[in-house]
């Protein structure tokens, strides 16, 4: 997304995308393999108790052998963009620039395909390193409309993701995310409001109304990317895609879908399209 021979200032296109300037000079060094194996367990910890912070998630990898101090365990967590969840005052303060939106979907019935689309970022760990793993879901089939695989945290990829499923999928009526910078960047929600669309935030209140997208990372994790060890980002792309595309969103049924795949539950009830004479 960043390009150096335009003529806008590196600081101003890294602002639009908000990401930090710091990160257009800086050269990545190898993550030792002690801290992949920490942030390994980390990340599935977090799913099994998603409202351990950072002395929790300590205690409990200490009870498996670990000797990790309290910081660089928060440091990790920090590194791979989860945290706790918990329900907690909206006190998130937003990136110079940027704007929270409200949480428009409280008590709202979720009845038809494209009523509500979300979008969420996860931690993927390979044999040697790790990625950020995008996607866009349709809250109402648990369709993954969208997603992309990106080595950094930043907003290019998320972007990439949204266009990818408006142009496949025509638009949504309420778009949710949490608080992250990256979506609050004025390039997400520009694109966004682009289109017409009404942008949702998680907050006060609404601390694990994302949770379509929660149970997805679940499977994803634990039915393909923990039996994998991904040797480089274009192996995990391609097996993350067999996943995805050729079982999660057409072949997995859900108790929730009346044991419909996604596929199903989005295409028999979008609107019928009457034949022409």
């Amino acid at each position: 997304m960043i390009d150096r021979q335009h003529a806008l200032p590196l600081a101003k296109q890294a602002k639009a995308l908000g990401i930090s300037r710091g990160t257009l000079y800086y050269t990545s060094r190898p993550v030792p393999a002690a801290d992949l194996a920490l942030m390994r367990r980390i990340d599935a910890l977090h799913l099994e108790y998603p409202f351990a912070g950072g002395r929790m998630m300590q205690g409990l990898l200490k009870q498996e052998g670990f000797s990790v101090g309290c910081l660089h365990v928060a440091t990790l967590m920090k590194r791979m963009g989860i945290a706790a969840i918990y329900r907690r005052p909206n006190t998130s303060k937003p990136e110079p620039g940027h704007k929270i939106y409200p949480y428009l979907l409280r008590n709202v019935p979720i009845l038809r395909p494209n009523q509500v689309w979300a979008m969420d970022i996860t931690y993927i760990p390979m044999a040697r390193g790790f990625a950020y793993l995008a996607a866009v879901i349709d809250w109402f089939s648990r369709k993954v409309l969208a997603w992309k695989l990106s080595i950094t945290l930043d907003t290019g990829f998320c972007i990439e993701a949204v266009e990818e499923a408006l142009a496949k999928y025509g638009k949504p009526e309420v778009f949710n995310t949490d608080q992250g910078s990256q979506f609050t960047s004025l390039a997400f929600t520009g694109l966004v409001k682009s289109h017409e669309i009404a942008i949702s935030m998680d907050g006060k209140g609404a601390w694990r109304d994302n949770v379509f997208v929660e149970r997805l990372w679940r499977s994803i994790k634990y039915e393909e990317v923990y039996l994998r060890a991904y040797a480089s980002v274009p192996e995990a792309r391609a097996s993350l895609s067999r996943y995805i595309d050729g079982f999660y969103n057409t072949r997995r049924p859900h108790s929730s879908l009346d044991r419909q795949t996604p596929d199903e539950a989005y295409s028999n009830a979008l609107p019928s399209i009457p034949m022409a004479a």
